[in-house]
């Protein structure tokens, strides 16, 4: 799985997430929470979804400040 197909399986989940998010603005320098507005809450949906979409698990707390920050753990929990 390449890096745009890892973001645009992200947008799927934003927009499940933030349903009024424009997913045209999102990028790898995207930052989640200053950009997206996401919060604890949002946050932990997000880590739920990419589990189950990615079938990866994180472990440890997870300190992602940007949507590329989230790419590069899932690429490397996936290869």
């Amino acid at each position: 799985m390449n890096r745009q197909e890892i973001l645009e399986g992200l947008n799927e989940i934003l927009q499940l997430i933030k349903p009024s998010l424009n997913l045209s603005s999102v990028n790898e320098d995207t930052q989640l929470i200053s950009d997206i507005g996401l919060d604890s809450l949002t946050i932990m949906l997000l880590s739920l979804a990419i589990e189950n979409k990615f079938k990866i698990k994180f472990e440890g707390a997870l300190k992602f400040s940007t949507v590329g920050d989230v790419i590069d753990y899932i690429t490397q929990a996936t290869t």
